[in-house]
């Protein structure tokens, strides 16, 4: 027998890779409060904090985007988004345990002066991200030039985290592109 959330979802996901784009809003509507469940699950099992669990969830929800084509329409779309959710939970971790943290303390003494900051570095900064158009510019700028938090510079554009963590993805991922156009 069929599970109807199963159905009613792969319906969905058919009716928006057809370019219905309100059935793609209310799919990933839908989808999100699910996606949250299974990865806060996981991530309680491996010590991952409420703000790990979000992350996880809105990279879930940009990699379907990004790979919904690549979804049989014959088979399930619950597996297939797990799947895709395992795989962001294990990223997450990933991330966070990759760092030991150290207590530097004792080694004072022998470390090297901080070095003073580059004059170049911010103009240079200013003038790449300046080639960004938009709110993914000003995103990137607050986060990654000012230090702000997502946040705070949720609070200042009057936007979700989750919109400031996709702008400054989709503008780093900008970024990247136009230092490769640069390179090669």
């Amino acid at each position: 027998m069929t599970n109807p959330v199963e159905t009613h979802w792969s319906a969905l996901m058919r009716a928006a890779n057809c370019g219905d784009e309100g059935a793609y809003r209310r799919l990933l509507t839908e989808l999100a409060p699910a996606i949250r469940a299974k990865i806060r699950a996981k991530a309680a099992r491996y010590g991952l904090s409420g703000a790990d669990v979000e992350d996880a969830v809105q990279e879930t929800l940009l990699a379907i985007h990004v790979k919904r084509q690549t979804w049989r329409e014959d088979d399930p779309i619950r597996p297939w988004v797990f799947a895709i959710a395992g795989y962001k939970i294990v990223d997450q971790m990933r991330r966070r345990y990759r760092h030991a943290e150290v207590d530097i303390s004792d080694f004072t003494e022998i470390l090297p002066a901080e070095a003073g900051e580059d004059p170049t570095t911010s103009a240079d900064m200013d003038r790449v991200v300046s080639r960004l158009s938009g709110r993914a510019g000003d995103i990137v700028r607050a986060i990654g030039m000012e230090g702000a938090s997502v946040a705070e510079t949720s609070a200042r554009f009057g936007m979700t985290e989750g919109a400031v963590r996709v702008a400054l993805h989709r503008g780093l991922r900008k970024l990247a592109d136009l230092r490769a156009s640069m390179i090669g």
